[in-house]
C-alpha cells in the first residue's frame, strides 16, 4: 500500500497518539464503541474544520472521496450518523484537555516578542461566528442574523492564545476589549486599532493596559 505523508498528518504528528487514547477512555461515557473511536471523530472534525466544511453530510461526503488516505491517518470509516451520535454523546472535555497540553508544549518552546520592553504583550482580536437565529435565538445580532464575537488575546511571544471571551454579536469592542479573562499586569493592542478610550478605560478596571 502506498504511503501518504500529507500536511494533516504532520499537523497531527504533535499529539502522541498512546496519550489521546488514554485520555478519550477516561473521558467517555456510555457503552464502548464497538467499531468506531474519538480519534477517528476528532480527525473528522479537525479535516472539517480546516478544509472549512458547513456541514456533517459535507465533512462525511469529502472524508469518502479520501478514503484511501485515511487508513494512514488512523481513521476508521465515519458516517454522519455515527458522528453526529458521538458528537452528542461524548464529552467535549477530552478536548479541552488534548488543547490544553498541546499548548503547553509550544508555549515551553515559543520564542519572546521583539519589542524594547521586558513585560508581556498580548494582541486582541474578535472573530464573528455567525449563527442560525432560528436554532440560537439568544445569539441577536441583526433583524434576521444571529452571531456571536470571539475575542482572543493572543501572546506575542509565539502568538499563541493566552485567553479568550465570547460575547454576543451586537458587543462592540468601543465599549470594552471583552476579556474578563485578561492577565493582571498586560500590555494589550488591538489588532483592528479600533479600542478608543472607553474600552482603554474599562481595560485599566480589570488591570489591563492598552
Amino acid at each position: 500500500m502506498a504511503h501518504y505523508n500529507t500536511i494533516l498528518q504532520q499537523i497531527t504528528a504533535f499529539i502522541t497518539r498512546h496519550v489521546f487514547y488514554y485520555h478519550a477512555a477516561i473521558h467517555h461515557v456510555g457503552q464502548k464503541f464497538r467499531s468506531y473511536n474519538r480519534w477517528s471523530q476528532f480527525m473528522a472534525m479537525l479535516i472539517g474544520q480546516l478544509s472549512g466544511r458547513k456541514s456533517l453530510r459535507d465533512i462525511t461526503h469529502n472524508l469518502k472521496a479520501q478514503q484511501n488516505r485515511l487508513y494512514h491517518l488512523g481513521m476508521r470509516p465515519t458516517s454522519r450518523a455515527t458522528l453526529a451520535r458521538v458528537n452528542e454523546q461524548q464529552p467535549a472535555s477530552l478536548y479541552q484537555l488534548i488543547f490544553s497540553e498541546l499548548l503547553t508544549k509550544c508555549q515551553r518552546v515559543a520564542p519572546g516578542h521583539k519589542f524594547s520592553f521586558s513585560g508581556k504583550l498580548y494582541l486582541l482580536d474578535t472573530t464573528t461566528i455567525k449563527l442560525c437565529l432560528n436554532a440560537f435565538p439568544w445569539a441577536e445580532f441583526r433583524s434576521r442574523r444571529g452571531a456571536i464575537k470571539l475575542h482572543t488575546g493572543l501572546d506575542a511571544g509565539g502568538y499563541l492564545p493566552a485567553f479568550m471571551d465570547m460575547t454576543n454579536g451586537k458587543f462592540m469592542r468601543s465599549t470594552g476589549p471583552g476579556h474578563s479573562h485578561c492577565p493582571k499586569a498586560l500590555f494589550s493592542v488591538s489588532i483592528e486599532g479600533s479600542l478608543i478610550m472607553t474600552g482603554i478605560q474599562n481595560s485599566h478596571k480589570t488591570d489591563c493596559s492598552s
